[in-house]
């Protein structure tokens, strides 16, 4: 019989900033979105820059998690996500990720004027800053007056 549920866990270096019981979880492999519903057969995968989607099996609720980079253990009825970063979004200084995306679209475009300036690593930060002003619009777009 499969599990009706999952464990999800998901780990920074800094420290643990989800456990809870899910239905459903939607992680952004490095190659591209990676759908986990209970009974998953076993797999470890890399993670790259994007949002972490799952459904928490008490309350139904949606919740959207910057994830930057790592690596995901998927077994039957867990999920254990090591991240180097991972936010929710009412961690994320919205205007400070604006910035962020600033200074790397600048970046960027003076690449192909200065060799000086190292080109992938600008494309990550941009990658970065995306992301983090995805997830933080979204809780913004939901949130609830007066909060």
């Amino acid at each position: 019989m499969l599990p009706d549920s999952i464990e999800l866990i998901i780990v920074t270096p800094e420290r643990q900033l989800l456990r809870e019981t899910v239905v459903e979880v939607t992680l952004p492999g490095a190659e591209g979105q990676l759908g986990v519903l209970p009974g998953h057969a076993p797999l470890i995968t890399e993670l790259g820059i994007g949002e972490l989607n799952y459904h928490a099996k008490k309350s139904g609720e949606s919740a959207p998690i910057a994830i930057i980079s790592g690596f995901a253990e998927v077994l039957g009825d867990r999920v254990t996500v090591l991240a180097e970063t991972a936010e929710r979004p009412e961690e994320i200084d919205l205007a400070r990720a604006e910035e962020a995306k600033k200074r790397a679209e600048q970046r960027l475009a003076a690449a192909a004027s200065d060799p000086d300036i190292d080109w992938s690593r600008a494309a990550i930060a941009l990658q970065r800053s995306l992301i983090r002003i995805q997830v933080a619009r979204k809780r913004r777009s939901v949130a609830v007056p007066g909060e």
